[in-house]
């Protein structure tokens, strides 16, 4: 048995992580230069119970029995920090997991040494931005409220379904926030 998809993308082990490269692959097909974006996970058996109506109009048939089906949030408000959105979020008790699609910039462990001191969030963000070892990724981080966690990461260099780091702990802060909307 193969390892890879017919579409040349690995295979996921869990519903969580086919959760995630659906969401990565999803977001991969909107491009690059996007805003975030919020997905609430729902299970697809108990969606199918729940909502017959919508679950066929995803096209959600019994093969999915143990899945987890992504929905898109509304937009997120323009000019608000991340973290203050997500300190705002209360999910109702039939929503699995959660998930957040972000694109950031981020430089290797060795460029963070010279990083010049005092520089505010703007300024920082700039010096990044015109770093040249800088590199444009994609970041696609899921929790479930039983706190497992799940993390997909796109290089835009790399920009390949074959090319997706997935782990537990690559994005740790956006997991953490992503878990405290769980906490009431």
């Amino acid at each position: 048995m193969s390892n890879i998809a017919s579409d040349g993308a690995p295979l996921a082990a869990t519903p969580l992580t086919r959760a995630v490269l659906e969401i990565d692959e999803y977001a991969s097909g909107l491009g690059w230069d996007q805003p975030a974006r919020l997905f609430a996970l729902v299970d697809t058996a108990q969606l199918r119970t729940q909502e017959p109506g919508l679950a066929d109009q995803l096209g959600l048939g019994e093969e999915n029995a143990g899945a987890l089906t992504p929905i898109e949030q509304d937009e997120l408000p323009a000019g608000t920090p991340l973290d203050e959105f997500l300190a705002t979020i209360a999910w109702p008790e039939v929503i699995a997991g959660c998930a957040m699609t972000v694109e950031r910039l981020m430089l290797p462990p060795t460029a963070e040494q010279s990083i010049p001191e005092g520089l505010d969030d703007a300024a920082l963000a700039k010096w990044v931005a015109a770093h040249p070892e800088r590199q444009e990724v994609r970041m696609t981080v899921a929790v479930l409220r039983n706190g497992t966690r799940e993390s997909a990461v796109r290089l835009r260099a790399k920009d390949s379904p074959t090319e997706v780091l997935t782990g537990a702990d690559l994005v740790p802060g956006l997991a953490d926030a992503l878990t405290a909307t769980f906490e009431a």
